[in-house]
């Protein structure tokens, strides 16, 4: 039932505290609890700040957003995953997500390869070649181009090919590009469908809990909306929206 209140009555009053009431201790709101962390993790050649875009998108959602960044080139993929586990163990939250780009993303592999966080939920690779490179294999054959691949690549091309399952401990999305443009063009013998960098075979990667494929080439993946709805589409649900995907 309502209650009307008249206008010519005076208006409600609160009780006044009784005795008791003064010797209570107060009560204060439970805080609410932090949002997620989501950690973004860069590529080759490139610095954190490409990630910016989602970053700033994810945190529009309500996500608290860090961005991690390491020398790609200078040092080991062993070496920077050592890195990545310090900065996520350091991280303050109760839950936390990665996202990683190309190598960002084998990054992220290298880490829970090593070990793992209780506080970690999901991640997502965007353009990761998880089954291997063509472009990296072919452009490390020419002289000179080992250095500027940098250690982390070919700590990686001198490892097993292609990762055999997801880890266990995460669900994992994987986001495909399939335009064909960028670096591919000047590499011979790209297989297609690929992002222009990696082929649509290179990023598989068995038990990953869902799979989508966008009409993006690689760089794309760092700036496209609809990439940054899919993302936070699995980061909320363990899955991406199909029904959206063009």
């Amino acid at each position: 039932m309502f209650s009307v209140v008249n206008d010519r009555d005076p208006p409600p009053q609160a009780d006044a505290p009784s005795a008791s009431d003064a010797l209570r201790p107060a009560v204060r709101p439970l805080p609410r609890p932090p949002a997620a962390t989501v950690i973004l993790v860069h590529g080759l050649w490139t610095p954190s700040a490409v990630c910016s875009l989602h970053a700033r998108w994810l945190a529009q959602r309500g996500y608290r957003t860090l961005r991690f960044g390491y020398p790609s080139v200078r040092r080991t993929l062993a070496e920077n995953a050592d890195s990545l586990q310090r900065f996520v163990a350091a991280t303050p939250a109760r839950d936390i997500h990665l996202v990683g780009h190309s190598l960002g993303g084998l990054l992220i592999l290298e880490m829970l390869a090593r070990a793992s966080d209780s506080r970690l939920q999901r991640v997502v690779l965007l353009g990761t070649p998880c089954q291997g490179s063509h472009c990296a294999r072919r452009l490390a054959a020419v002289p000179g181009m080992p250095v500027l691949l940098g250690r982390s690549i070919m700590q990686w091309l001198a490892g097993p090919a292609g990762w055999t399952a997801a880890p266990a401990a995460v669900a994992v999305g994987v986001i495909a590009g399939t335009r064909s443009c960028g670096l591919g063009r000047v590499v011979p013998g790209l297989p297609r469908p690929n992002d222009g960098v990696v082929t649509l075979a290179e990023t598989r990667l068995p038990g990953a809990a869902d799979s989508l494929t966008l009409p993006l080439a690689h760089s794309q993946l760092l700036v496209a909306r609809s990439c940054t709805q899919q993302i936070a589409s699995f980061l909320a649900s363990g899955r991406f929206q199909h029904a959206l995907a063009p």
